[in-house]
């Protein structure tokens, strides 16, 4: 193997990090776009909003408005903007999504793409390497003989030994079974700066000149061949174009939380894609993965600094998707949000559990946008909305769970408190603290209908799409959106906890770290499952016992969200059950046309995952010893540390010092714990004088063995002999 088989001649570009606050920002004209579509969005949620509060004010002031009915109302109308905002997309949605089904072939590849490169690179952190590397061969083969020039680039910022060499196991199968027209890369990062943001930041001022496009894919990705020519088209035909994002559908569900989270994907997924991608146009998003970037737009317009202060909202930026899209826009290059582009998919979290892991690190990375918000100069504000929607979206659990709180509040005012009809000035009419019962009855049915209405437009998009009516049927497809409702209202209350957990946690300073998200299926132990249940439970224990002492009635008012809390424990458990998903799919309609009929980048991946089941990895004592096997792993580690002169790299140095003291191979690599082992694997140097070390012990150790149980060795040593 050739030492550059591994990873391309260096091709580099600069990645100047940019200005937020401070510095002067360069800005680019901008393509126009329709104004008319965002004010008609921002005008109808406005008046919806403006509605809703009216109401609630005419529900609240049958009299003077007391002081927690005037909290009451702020919280209101925080909350029903977010939900009045989410049905008029999903309106505007609706109506956009029924046009793409009436317009056939409305996007073709329509340029030649035969000279662009494009890297096809997959950031993976501790991952299944079975999983994802058949994921990268299958994805190299799907491109075998397409117009076009493509490799495939795996960056690794794996951390753990064991798994490092098992990703080299499999980059030698990789190389073995790859066709022989896209070249797979590897490279392994020494040093992981900056996380993903970090990792990304590596190969575009590494790698990025060699390429014109990057397609990023996360490590549960896939794209169908014909979805990627067309991306690529789609650059080749607009070179002010710097990014075009997908709506990547969720695939490969199995247990019964997985199944109800890839079904609304699927059917309500395209409603609201296809509204944001109506009113946002050349302003769209940036989700992170299953998207087509343009490498040097990236490299010139879109570094991030670090943020000031410490994590968890200084440091390195978690949700670095939102804020790349927003500079790639501020310097002028449109952001593109292809709705009507399909053959997109990814793998979501089997379990509630590893929902609220990730949700956990998202949280973080979103509540780090209000500095990006309040320093960034330069943002059109589109893009500035498009990161409040990122923020509110976890903000809005503790202020429903505040709205539950300040309601309760208000009863027992009302139940058990005194009124004091007069106050304390004079006057000749009585206050008195009642509300519009019948107005509230009605405010309560119009926003259960306008927070329902985006379901109802994905369940009458699955019946006019003739893929959803072909393959799984109207009355599978009406059965399923009853299922997924009912799995929707008991998990909501949940997350809500959740997440109100998550945001006091990043507000209060805890950092979330980084750890890789979990992706099978195997499930949790009911211990497990106690312990993540124990707040949402206790919650829901409490809100119930206070809402039953202040009335049955507004206990029953309250029970939606309460039962779920409650349950908390036993949903989590049962819906993390391959059962009753089968159950679910069988009975429920929890089906989607990727499960019936599935797409080739799934199904093939799938079968890739073969080729990698046999693999072990080495072990390092093993290694140590093998010169012949550290030589052929040379050139899959990758030489670039990113140290100053006389900055030292604390494990690597510790690794050196105790080989000094160790006295055999297997002691060394015994005692060293995994950053150690890591940073050795990193430093091929290190490992050949480390090995020379323990090789040059290991001949004398043996002969002296050989010395006391050989004849012929006792004839040679008279020493030996003359002691006896």
């Amino acid at each position: 193997m050739t030492p550059h088989r591994a990873r391309p001649t260096e091709f580099p570009l600069t990645m100047p990090d940019q200005a937020f606050q401070t510095g002067r920002v360069e800005l680019r004209d901008r393509p126009k776009s329709y104004q008319w579509r965002k004010l008609f969005v921002l005008v109808a949620s406005l008046f919806l909003t403006g509605w809703a509060t009216r109401e609630m004010y005419g529900v609240l002031a049958v009299s003077s408005l007391t002081i927690l009915e005037w909290v009451l109302l702020v919280i209101f109308v925080m909350n029903i903007s977010w939900v009045c905002y989410a049905f008029v997309n999903a309106t505007v949605g609706f109506v956009a999504a029924v046009a793409t089904l009436l317009k056939r072939n409305r996007y073709e590849a329509c340029c030649d793409i035969s000279t662009a490169r494009t890297a096809i690179t997959f950031p993976i952190y501790n991952e299944d390497v079975e999983h994802v590397f058949a994921t990268v061969l299958s994805t190299a083969r799907l491109m075998s003989g397409a117009s076009g020039q493509f490799e495939c680039f795996i960056l690794s910022d794996t951390t753990d030994p064991d798994i490092a060499l098992l990703e080299e196991a499999g980059f030698r199968e990789l190389l073995r079974n790859a066709p022989a027209d896209v070249a797979i890369r590897y490279r392994r990062r020494t040093m992981n700066i900056d996380r993903k943001a970090g990792n990304i930041r590596d190969f575009v001022t590494r790698w990025g000149g060699r390429y014109d496009y990057m397609i990023v894919y996360d490590a549960d990705s896939y794209m169908e061949r014909r979805t990627i020519l067309k991306l690529v088209a789609g650059m080749q035909a607009a070179p002010r174009t710097g990014l075009i994002q997908t709506i990547p559908q969720l695939v490969g569900a199995r247990t019964l939380f997985a199944r109800a989270q890839q079904f609304a994907s699927a059917l309500y997924g395209p409603v609201l894609g296809h509204g944001i991608a109506w009113w946002a146009q050349k302003e769209g998003n940036f989700w992170g993965h299953n998207a087509i970037i343009r490498v040097q737009a990236l490299a010139e317009s879109a570094g991030l600094p670090i943020m000031p202060g410490r994590a968890p909202l200084g440091g390195a930026i978690l949700s670095h998707d939102f804020v790349e899209a927003a500079l790639l826009r501020r310097a002028g290059w449109n952001v593109d949000i292809r709705a009507d582009l399909k053959g997109s998919y990814e793998e979501g979290p089997p379990t509630m559990i590893d929902l609220v892991v990730r949700d956990r690190r998202w949280c973080q990375g979103n509540m780090q946008h209000m500095a990006v918000l309040l320093k960034t100069r330069g943002l059109t504000w589109t893009s500035r909305f498009h990161l409040v929607t990122g923020i509110f979206s976890y903000l809005a659990s503790p202020l429903w769970l505040i709205f539950i709180t300040v309601g309760m509040l208000l009863s027992l005012q009302n139940t058990f408190m005194l009124p004091n009809y007069f106050g304390d000035s004079a006057s000749l009419f009585p206050t008195w603290p009642v509300i519009d019962s019948e107005r509230a009855l009605g405010l309560f049915i119009a926003t259960m209908a306008i927070l329902f209405a985006p379901k109802l437009y994905g369940m009458l998009y699955g019946l006019l799409s003739s893929e959803w009516r072909r393959s799984v049927g109207m009355v599978r497809t009406v059965a399923g959106v009853v299922t997924e409702i009912v799995i929707s209202v008991l998990i909501a209350p949940i997350l809500m906890a959740t997440q109100t957990s998550a945001v006091i946690s990043v507000l209060s300073g805890r950092d979330s770290g980084w750890s890789p998200q979990a992706r099978s299926e195997g499930g949790y132990g009911l211990k497990t499952v106690l312990r993540h249940s124990l707040f949402p439970t206790l919650l829901g224990l409490f809100l119930t016992i206070a809402s039953v002492a202040i009335s049955p009635v507004y206990a029953a008012w309250l029970a939606p969200a309460t039962v779920g809390l409650i349950l908390s424990a036993p949903i989590t458990f049962i819906t993390a059950k391959k059962g009753a998903g089968r159950l679910a799919a069988k009975f429920g309609g929890l089906v989607t046309p990727a499960e019936i009929d599935p797409p080739q980048s799934y199904s093939s991946a799938a079968a890739a995952q073969f080729t990698f089941a046999a693999l072990k990895p080495e072990r390092l004592q093993y290694l140590i010893l093998d010169r012949a096997r550290q030589v052929a792993r040379d050139a899959f580690v990758d030489p670039y540390w990113p140290l100053r002169q006389y900055d030292v790299h604390e494990p690597l140095a510790m690794a050196r010092a105790r080989a000094e003291r160790a006295t055999s191979a297997y002691e060394f690599a015994t005692l060293l714990p995994p950053k150690e082992k890591m940073a050795l694997l990193n430093s091929t140097k290190d490992l050949h004088a480390i090995s020379f070390k323990f090789s040059s012990i290991r001949p004398k150790t043996a002969n002296r063995v050989d010395t006391s149980s050989t004849p012929s060795a006792k004839r040679r040593n008279p020493s030996k002999r003359h002691q006896r």
